[in-house]
C-alpha cells in the first residue's frame, strides 16, 4: 500500500453534489471526502482482505450459533423481552443484506486483524459503491480498477431477497435530519428499486402501531422494513415492545440476530472459540488479563467513542462520548500502518454473504472516529 497523488479538479465539490454527495466536507471546512490522493494497493493484498472477509464471516456465523445455544445474552446487555425475537430470526434464516468489518493491516505482523464488525448498521456505502468509482472513472477512465462491486451486488442481493419477503411492499427507515443516513438509505432504497421491488421511506418517528401490526402513515402494514436505525437503540424505544407481539411478525432487516455481531462482545466471544487465530485480536471481557498495550472499548460504542488506547498501561489516547455503562471489552493493541497522511484501516464490505469492496478511513489519531477520512483506492 501507498499514497498516490493526482491533481483534483477545481469543481470537484459541484461533481459530488451532483451525485448526491452533500457530506464531503463538514461544517468547519474540514473535509471528510479526500478527492487528491489515494492508496495504491496490489491485487495480492485486494486477494487477501476478499479471503480474510469470507473466512471472519463464517467464524462470525459459528459465534452467533454458540451465543444463542448457550444463550449467552446477558455478555450482549440484550434484554430478556428481546431473546425469543433473535432466535426466531436466527432460525427462520431472515434476511440479512449487509456488513463491513474494520481491519488494520498490523506494520509487525504482517498481517489483517479485525477490529471489529459493522454488522448492523455500517454507513459509507454509498461514498464506497459510488462515490469512489465515479472519482476512479473521472481521472482514470477505464484504465485502473478497484476492489468494488458493491453498487452490483446490492442490486443483486436485492434481486435474491424479493423472493424471501413477507409483503409486496418494502419499508426503508432512518432517523429525520440525518444527511449521511438519508443519503445511505436512499441509496439502498434505490438499489432494492432498481431490482423490481416497490418501496416507501417511512421516518423512525412515524412508525405507526394499530394494537396488532406496524403500519406507515398511509396506514399500510408494514411487513418488511429496512432501517438504518441500531438495534441497541431500537429496542429502547417505546414501540419496541410490540415487535415480538406483531401479528405480522414483520422481518427487520438487519435482522435482530446481527445485534450479537454488531455488538463489542462478539470479540472475546470469537478470541475464546478461535484462539490465536490470525486475524483475531487477543481480546477480554472488562479486563486485559495481563495484556500491556490494549484499547478499552464499550460494549456499545459507535464511531470510535468512549475508546481508551493504552501502551506500557499506560493512557496515551481517548475519546469522549455517552457510551460504557453497558460494559467493556479490551482488545490487543494492533500496529496501525502510517503511510504519511495519517493512521488507517481498512473497511470491507460483505453484500449478501460475499466480499464485494473496500473502503480506507483515515486519522491523524489512532483512533477512528466519525471525523476520519474518507480515501478512494486503486488496484495497481
Amino acid at each position: 500500500m501507498q499514497i498516490k497523488y493526482i491533481t483534483p479538479q477545481s469543481n470537484w465539490q459541484d461533481r459530488l453534489e451532483q451525485n448526491g454527495f452533500g457530506y464531503h466536507t463538514d461544517e468547519n471546512n474540514v473535509p471528510y471526502w479526500i478527492e487528491e490522493y489515494y492508496y495504491s494497493i496490489s491485487e495480492p493484498l485486494a486477494d487477501e482482505i476478499y479471503a480474510a472477509t469470507a473466512d471472519l464471516w463464517e467464524m462470525c456465523l459459528k459465534a452467533v450459533d454458540h451465543v444463542i445455544t448457550h444463550k449467552l445474552y446477558d455478555q450482549f446487555q440484550i434484554p430478556l423481552f428481546f431473546h425469543e425475537h433473535i432466535e426466531r430470526s436466527w432460525e427462520n434464516d431472515e434476511l440479512s443484506i449487509y456488513g463491513r468489518f474494520d481491519f488494520v493491516y498490523d506494520t509487525v505482523e504482517k498481517q489483517l486483524k479485525v477490529l471489529e464488525f459493522n454488522a448492523d448498521t455500517p454507513t459509507s456505502l454509498y461514498e464506497t459503491g459510488v462515490v469512489q468509482w465515479q472519482w476512479m472513472n473521472t481521472y482514470f477512465g477505464n484504465s485502473r480498477d478497484q476492489f468494488n462491486s458493491v453498487h452490483d451486488r446490492l442490486i443483486e442481493t436485492w434481486k435474491e431477497a424479493k423472493a424471501h419477503m413477507k409483503g409486496s411492499t418494502l419499508h426503508f427507515s432512518c432517523m429525520r435530519e440525518t444527511l449521511e443516513d438519508l443519503t445511505n438509505i436512499e441509496y439502498l432504497r434505490d438499489c432494492a428499486i432498481q431490482a423490481g421491488i416497490e418501496t416507501k421511506l417511512i421516518y423512525i418517528d412515524d412508525i405507526g402501531w394499530d394494537g396488532e401490526t406496524f403500519t406507515d402513515l398511509e396506514d399500510e402494514m408494514i411487513t418488511d422494513i429496512f432501517k438504518l436505525y441500531p438495534w441497541e437503540w431500537l429496542i429502547y424505544e417505546r414501540f419496541a415492545l410490540h415487535i415480538p407481539n406483531d401479528m405480522a411478525q414483520a422481518q427487520w432487516i438487519e435482522p435482530s440476530w446481527k445485534m450479537i455481531l454488531s455488538n463489542k462482545a462478539i470479540l472475546p466471544i470469537l478470541w475464546e472459540l478461535y484462539p490465536n487465530h490470525p486475524l483475531l485480536l487477543e481480546s477480554y471481557f472488562d479486563e486485559p488479563k495481563g495484556m500491556q498495550n490494549f484499547v478499552k472499548k464499550p460494549l456499545l460504542s459507535r464511531e470510535g467513542a468512549n475508546v481508551t488506547l493504552y501502551i506500557n498501561n499506560q493512557i496515551v489516547e481517548a475519546t469522549k462520548g455517552d457510551y460504557g455503562d453497558e460494559g467493556y471489552i479490551c482488545q490487543a493493541l494492533a500496529n496501525l500502518p502510517n503511510e504519511g497522511k495519517g493512521y488507517f484501516i481498512i473497511g470491507s464490505w460483505l453484500i449478501g454473504q460475499e466480499p464485494c469492496g473496500i473502503t480506507f478511513r483515515e486519522s491523524d489519531k489512532r483512533i477512528t472516529t466519525d471525523k476520519s477520512r474518507f480515501v478512494p483506492h486503486i488496484i495497481e
